[in-house]
């Protein structure tokens, strides 16, 4: 099979990639608006950028009418958010999170998600989330315009929080204890299975 992505519809180029792009890690984005209202969301696409500076990016896109999404709109006001790694267990929160709600509605609120202060920004953390990156905005690139159109979100970390009962003999998060949430297409998501270890070559 070949395919031509001029040839497809946005919403077909969609499915394949994220059918094939597998697993993701998710982004849980948290924010707070000028208004002072404190929203949560979850984005597959997403990742770590580079480590000098800290760079953490991560993609909301547009919604069917063309408007760029409460997160979206939040970090361009605000130029900040958090971004929290959920673990298996809070997979029907994070799930939930990602309800289309009007802005003046907080998914902390409305879903029973416990939040926390952050450190050196105004927008909350999950408080449960075994990790929590607070960044501040690089840079936000479009890629388009319209209903569906892409963004990428570049912020810089500047504080971290951990929970210490996912921390290794070694001091560093140990992976099964974090347990992390992975995304696959549709509405399948994924757990951790075996995991293999392999020095670099030299």
């Amino acid at each position: 099979m070949q395919l031509d992505p001029e040839q497809l519809n946005t919403r077909d180029m969609y499915t394949w990639m994220v059918n094939s792009v597998l697993p993701r890690p998710i982004a849980w984005v948290s924010t707070r608006s000028r208004a002072g209202i404190n929203n949560l969301a979850p984005f597959s696409f997403f990742n770590a950028v580079c480590a000098r500076p800290p760079t953490l990016m991560f993609c909301p896109s547009n919604d069917r009418h063309g408007r760029p999404k409460d997160t979206h709109r939040n970090v361009e006001e605000t130029r900040e958010f958090v971004v929290n790694l959920a673990s298996w267990s809070q997979l029907p929160e994070l799930n939930a999170s990602a309800a289309s709600l009007p802005p003046e509605v907080s998914e902390f609120e409305r879903f029973g998600i416990a939040s926390a202060p952050s450190t050196r920004v105004q927008a909350p953390r999950v408080a449960a989330a075994p990790i929590s990156f607070e960044c501040v905005l690089d840079r936000i690139i479009a890629f388009s315009e319209g209903p569906a159109a892409g963004h990428a979100v570049f912020g810089r970390i500047v504080w971290v929080h951990v929970d210490d009962a996912i921390l290794g003999a070694d001091g560093w998060p140990d992976v099964s204890r974090m347990d992390p949430i992975g995304r696959l297409g549709g509405n399948n998501y994924v757990r951790l299975g075996p995991i293999t270890a392999l020095d670099r070559p030299l």
